[in-house]
């Protein structure tokens, strides 16, 4: 499926309906062998037909304001949907009420047009990097289908439901990398806003110093509409940054420890490839971030949030976690008030420390996921190796939000080859600009 720009400008010049569209994304969701029972927890598809054919009649008569209008895009089942249930990818909240209203950024994608297909899977409650899910099932990576690899997480079912064009694109979470992680591992653009871009009531938490919520899809642009919609912004034009006097850190250190093959080989051609063009590159150390980030580990703002909101279910849901996500929440049992708010205080030093390191810098970059999708099978059978690898996941896309930074991967790996992404990594608050540097860079990253 094309992005969003070629669909709006095809829908209004009647090249297609919205009716082609919707049904064109409810086949692959119903595809006999396709992905689309893992992909997602719960579909619209009456009321998406419905709205799809209201759509095409006041596109005919003229009564559209939005170009998007008719689009279909899926979310996270993290978003509060009126009159369901959110459930998190989870059994935990079956019996919760059903939601009286509508997630902020679910109003304004429908006010803006958009038609929501359905909820999508994901790693229960958010609490993991690799994608998998016990209770619904796990999407597989669109790369080596044969083999059945990880999508990565939290927001697996959207990555795997825009790389199969089962929605045009879609609206995850990310706290420590859920957009970024799929997004790479799917071979598709994940964008990570600064966390208070985006209003984020009517969705349930994992961490409230870390959450954000950041769209996934086929390209820069297509990331960069929705961002704009959901963060209640008016600028949908977004313009390449220029090249020329662009400056660029080549972020140095544990990022680049342990890379597969194929990542290190994708990413040293993309920093060649900017040599080639003139941009200009500088190697950063940020000993700060490096400190914080192990410190991090031990002590981790995650597991002590997440716990304080789960502490209401763990007694009296217990049985409906998936075990293995439940044992990391109960982790964060321990977690003192103490060690809390050393965190914190830790936290703003790193901040501070890293951005007087970064001053003349427009961006940072470094390698997305440090490794190609790993089996599925090989996760589910052996609970160490699947606490390994999903650090190992996470531990470059945390580092935007420990800096509550704006991030971006983008695919750079060559179409045939395992899925790899490249991340650009701007300063909190300058959302707009670190996407008009993506899209200037998107020609140059890209390998297809």
């Amino acid at each position: 499926m094309k992005n969003l720009l070629d669909l709006a400008q095809k829908l209004n010049r009647k090249k297609v309906s919205s009716q082609q569209l919707v049904q064109h994304c409810l086949e692959n969701i119903d595809a006999e062998n396709g992905e689309g029972k893992n992909t997602f927890t719960s579909v619209f598809r009456e009321r998406a037909i419905a709205e799809a054919v209201a759509v095409d009649v006041a596109r005919r008569e003229g009564r559209l304001t939005s170009p998007f209008a008719g689009i279909p895009i899926s979310i996270k089942d993290l978003f509060d949907v009126a009159g369901m249930v959110t459930t998190a990818g989870s059994h935990v909240l079956d019996k919760q009420p059903e939601a009286t209203h509508d997630a902020v950024i679910v109003q304004r994608l429908r006010s803006a047009g958009f038609i929501i297909l359905g909820r999508t899977n994901m790693t229960e409650f958010a609490y993991s990097g690799l994608g998998i899910n016990g209770h619904y099932g796990t999407p597989a990576s669109p790369f080596d289908r044969r083999t059945r690899r990880i999508p990565g997480g939290s927001s697996s079912g959207g990555a795997v439901s825009v790389s199969d064009a089962m929605a045009a694109a879609t609206i995850g979470t990310d706290t420590g990398g859920s957009t970024r992680i799929p997004a790479a591992l799917c071979g598709i653009v994940g964008f990570k806003p600064t966390a208070e871009r985006v209003p984020q009531r009517g969705c349930i938490p994992l961490s409230t110093s870390l959450d954000s919520i950041g769209p996934m899809a086929n390209t820069v642009t297509c990331c960069s509409v929705l961002d704009t919609i959901m963060s209640g912004g008016d600028n949908l034009e977004l313009e390449p940054y220029p090249q020329v006097g662009l400056r660029l850190g080549v972020l140095d250190g544990f990022v680049l420890e342990n890379l597969d093959a194929e990542v290190a080989s994708a990413y040293e051609s993309v920093l060649d490839r900017f040599g080639k063009r003139g941009i200009l590159t500088k190697t950063v150390n940020l000993p700060e971030l490096e400190n914080y980030q192990a410190h991090a580990n031990r002590s981790s703002l995650i597991g002590g949030e997440a716990y304080a909101w789960h502490q209401q279910f763990l007694d009296v849901r217990h049985d409906h976690y998936d075990p293995w996500v439940r044992d990391r929440l109960e982790a964060g049992r321990s977690f003192t008030a103490a060690e809390y708010i050393s965190t914190v205080r830790r936290r703003a030093d790193c901040q501070a420390a890293t951005r007087k390191r970064c001053i003349g810098l427009d961006a940072l970059v470094l390698p997305t996921v440090p490794i190609v999708p790993p089996p599925i099978a090989d996760l589910i059978q052996n609970d160490e190796l699947a606490a390994t690898v999903n650090l190992t996941t996470l531990r470059n896309t945390s580092v935007a939000n420990t800096l509550n930074a704006p991030a971006i991967t983008i695919p750079c790996h060559t179409p045939d080859q395992a899925p790899v992404g490249f991340m650009l990594l701007g300063k909190s608050g300058e959302d707009e600009k670190l996407l008009s540097i993506a899209l200037s860079l998107e020609p140059i990253i890209r390998r297809n």
